[in-house]
């Protein structure tokens, strides 16, 4: 059956509706943290002034800047700013447990994921790093066109409980970003961190909860569903089974930091009812530290 003009104008602007907004709220998160271009922020290999050191013994007279030394009795080194290009590859968990929201009035964990994900990437790709996704789907690359292609994918749910980290084809020496509630398998992620790790790949890993799943504000008769509805329990007593979920939620916790430390990431556990800015904040700040 082919599609009418109207059918199709009608899918197509339904299949287009998230991403206006996606990328609205993505870019008015960035903007919140640095306003404008930014660059390495290090000394290396560029075209643009960073800073003035003092000479050292290494340093040969031709690095010299005679200009500003002859200001002082010292002399000076003009330092450029690092301007090499890093690859940042990022994997969001579009898993069906990040689509869980304890109450109307906070995100679910899969919207507050997408956007700081696509808020990294407004940064990054402002100055002037290669953004993409990890596995083979999207290739990090610069530009507007990618910025528009991140947001579509990210977009994108899968039919499966939980999330498993993607890192086939993370680029050797490049970085990474992995954003889930890593409440699933976490052989999944373990395999593959040590699988980055073996390609010289160092990232950050946030991991995104619900308040509720933080404190278990359960009490009484309550039916706990997976939210693909696959997995049911039913208890009287809900309250009994709080200490060992918090014992197992911090043993969750320890395990993610002890594998970050292991494989050369950095890990940071963000609420959705908490401002989105103090996450992006931080990865920003994981991804522009040195490996």
């Amino acid at each position: 059956m082919t599609d009418t003009p109207l059918s199709l104008r009608s899918g197509a602007e339904t299949l287009a509706a998230p991403f206006p907004p996606l990328l609205a709220e993505a870019e008015h998160l960035a903007a919140t943290v640095l306003v404008g271009d930014h660059g390495r922020r290090r000394a290396g290999v560029g075209d643009t002034f960073w800073q003035y050191r003092p000479a050292q013994n290494h340093d040969g007279l031709r690095a010299i800047d005679w200009r500003r030394s002859a200001r002082s009795d010292a002399q000076f080194i003009q330092e450029k700013e690092w301007q090499i290009a890093q690859s940042v590859q990022l994997w969001v968990d579009g898993a069906a447990s990040m689509s869980f929201a304890s109450t109307k009035d906070i995100p679910t964990k899969a919207e507050r994921a997408r956007r700081l994900a696509l808020a990294a990437a407004i940064l990054l790709l402002r100055g002037g790093e290669r953004v993409g996704l990890a596995g083979d789907t999207l290739p990090p690359r610069r530009g507007e066109a990618q910025l528009t292609q991140l947001a579509t994918l990210l977009s994108q749910d899968t039919d499966s409980d939980f999330g498993t980290p993607e890192a086939s084809g993370l680029l050797r020496h490049s970085r990474a970003l992995f954003i889930s509630d890593f409440l699933g398998d976490i052989e999944t992620t373990e395999a593959a961190l040590t699988r980055a790790a073996d390609r010289d790949v160092r990232g950050a890993l946030v991991q995104v909860l619900d308040p509720a799943e933080e404190a278990f504000p359960y009490d009484g008769r309550t039916i706990f569903e997976s939210m693909s509805g696959s997995v049911t329990h039913e208890t009287l007593k809900a309250r009994d089974l709080r200490d060992r979920y918090l014992e197992r939620l911090a043993e969750r916790k320890d395990r993610l930091a002890t594998l970050a430390r292991a494989t050369g990431w950095q890990v940071h556990t963000h609420h959705t009812d908490a401002p989105a800015s103090a996450a992006l904040l931080w990865i920003y700040a994981a991804l522009e530290r040195r490996p």
